[in-house]
């Protein structure tokens, strides 16, 4: 069974482990690299981070974009929605159904 796991600040992920959720806070991109790589290795079906975290790590999310696990989701943070969780998912559905059927 796949195990469900959110990364970011502190202030943001903590309310995921209310939901029995493991909770990695980093804000340090090279540190959110390698626990995105131990996760994905440690049966981790969906990782949530932070749209800032992921910021600053595009490269190690576009290198998951393309496999079944993790499924990689970008939410908010508590300074805020800057859109990029959104928009990523209007790209996955636009990749499957052929058209953005979200607007």
């Amino acid at each position: 069974m796949y195990k469900i796991g959110a990364m970011g600040d502190r202030d943001s992920i903590y309310g995921f482990a209310a939901l029995g959720m493991s909770v990695f806070p980093t804000e340090d991109a090279d540190e959110a690299k390698a626990l995105i790589r131990r996760l994905a290795d440690n049966e981790y079906g969906i990782i949530y981070i932070t749209e800032a975290l992921a910021a600053l790590i595009p490269e190690e999310i576009e290198r998951y974009r393309f496999v079944s696990t993790p499924a990689i989701i970008l939410v908010p943070g508590v300074t805020g929605n800057t859109g990029a969780g959104m928009a990523d998912l209007e790209k996955s559905v636009k990749k499957a159904v052929g058209s953005n059927i979200l607007k």
